[in-house]
């Protein structure tokens, strides 16, 4: 009688992984180590009049690290902090207030009705496409528009918030605050649902009230979660463009006060294609850098110290 040949579940599971890395090489390997080459090179395009023979590449050579230098210098080193400083504004709000509505909808002790409607209204903004919400927020704040309107009667102040520098972060941070505080908000509910419930109910026979039962059992079990938002904000946050764009145009009015990153690439990728690509790989670093500390300022310490007494322990009995 043959023996039955075995089937090899691990061979197949790398044939179904050869399609991903074959369009990961293509797609994103290989033009990421061409714009890191391509940082290093003093590249300048002129573009000139219109003709039918396009633009003219003036100039091309090594240029060391004259690139990165003058991305943290002059405009765009302002631009880190024009995008820091709208992350900021808009996501602290976004996390308190997300924080607040999941534990008042996951509280049993309130049984809240309605609570499929109140959910699909929390995460409505989400939906929306950010240019629509921009032109929107656009006529209320300009000149002549509602809010502007509501403001000059009840103040008298007839100024326009979208020509001041803090007035237009201001505004961006509130739109990108209200497209994404439903989608935190929802994350945020899952995971305290999954949370053993036994946990409360014990912790409620032991005499701990509701902020003791929040800080102590929901924040820490729902922490990987929470460090899911820190790090998808966050990297949202550096690549911020479609919001300010809108309401400021490619110039950062009002006195380049709206600037990002990302719109610093697109304004120099024609011309200085060197530059550009400078500031895509100090994004990338950046954006690395601080995803790693986030993890591990915000990973279980206990976990980490029981990990390396256990390799310890391993390298002593070998």
């Amino acid at each position: 009688m043959k023996k039955r040949k075995s089937i090899s579940y691990a061979k197949w599971g790398y044939i179904f992984l050869i399609p991903f890395f074959l369009v990961y090489a293509v797609f994103s390997f290989y033009p990421l180590i061409s714009t890191f080459a391509t940082s290093f090179m003093d590249i300048t395009i002129d573009q000139g009049f219109i003709s039918f023979s396009g633009a003219e590449e003036i100039n091309n050579g090594f240029c060391g690290l004259r690139n990165y230098t003058e991305v943290f210098t002059g405009e765009i080193g302002r631009s880190f902090y024009n995008t820091a400083v709208m992350w900021l504004m808009g996501f602290v709000p976004q996390i308190i207030i997300s924080l607040l509505l999941a534990a008042w909808f996951t509280d049993l002790r309130l049984r809240i009705k309605a609570q499929g409607f109140f959910k699909a209204l929390i995460y409505l903004p989400n939906i929306l496409m950010a240019s629509a919400v921009s032109y929107l927020f656009y006529g209320l704040f300009s000149q002549g528009g509602g809010i502007w309107t509501i403001i000059k009667d009840l103040t008298g102040y007839e100024g326009v918030l979208l020509d001041s520098a803090w007035g237009a972060r201001g505004i961006v941070a509130l739109i990108n605050f209200l497209l994404w505080y439903g989608n935190t908000t929802i994350l945020l509910m899952a995971a305290i649902m999954g949370v053993d419930t036994s946990l409360y109910e014990s912790a409620q026979i032991d005499g701990a009230n509701s902020r003791h039962m929040f800080w102590k059992i929901t924040m820490p079990l729902i922490r990987p979660i929470l460090l899911y938002v820190l790090i998808t904000s966050l990297i949202g946050g550096i690549q911020m463009y479609d919001v300010p764009t809108l309401l400021a145009n490619s110039n950062g009015y009002p006195g380049q006060s709206l600037l990002t990153l990302v719109m610093q690439i697109q304004n120099r990728k024609d011309a200085s294609p060197g530059l550009a690509a400078a500031i895509c790989i100090v994004i990338f670093i950046v954006t690395a850098i601080l995803g790693g500390i986030i993890f591990l300022a915000t990973s279980d310490r206990s976990d980490r110290r029981f990990k390396k007494k256990s390799k310890n322990a391993a390298r002593e009995a070998v």
